[in-house]
């Protein structure tokens, strides 16, 4: 008998994507037609790969503005994401991806370029820091106050991705 493994995978995207419909025809192998929004949801379901089981435990979160903050237990103990956009709809999310813990050079194992190849492959901004130097701690959230400004303001324009 196969060691079932436990995973837990958060499902992200703004509001009215599908988030709820693609956890729902992957666990129920069917499409909801309606129903009303999510504030949260969570989904299991044992998955076989190849000789190993996984219980898989999906949270199916919030697309509204006024349920964006997930809850502690959502976060702790998370395996993998999920990020959910709609091809109807420009609407972007701004992504900054963050290398932190910068200040750990003798340990590092991923190098800045890799970093910015990722973003740059998403769109998002990149930029490197250490919380334990104060290293761009606050240059973090502004970026992302900035870019969520430069979306909101830029529908159907080119996006770009920003590196720092």
């Amino acid at each position: 008998m196969p060691l079932v493994r436990y995973r837990k995978v958060v499902i992200l995207g703004y509001r009215s994507v599908g988030k709820t419909s693609l956890a729902h025809q992957f666990v129920e192998g069917e499409f909801l037609e309606g129903y009303d929004p999510t504030v949260e949801n969570t989904y299991s379901k044992i998955v076989t790969l190849g000789k190993d089981e996984f219980h898989l435990h999906l949270v199916d979160t919030a697309g509204q503005d006024e349920y964006s903050i997930l809850p502690y237990s959502f976060i702790i103990g998370v395996h993998g994401y999920v990020l959910v956009y709609s091809v109807t709809s420009l609407h972007r999310l701004p992504v900054v991806l963050v290398g932190n813990k910068a200040d750990l050079l003798p340990d590092r194992e991923v190098q800045a370029v890799e970093g910015k190849k990722l973003a740059e492959s998403w769109g998002a901004t990149f930029m490197e820091s250490s919380a334990r130097d104060k290293q761009l701690t606050q240059g973090i959230f502004t970026k992302v106050i900035q870019e969520i400004a430069r979306v909101e303001n830029s529908y159907g324009q080119e996006r770009r991705c920003h590196l720092m």
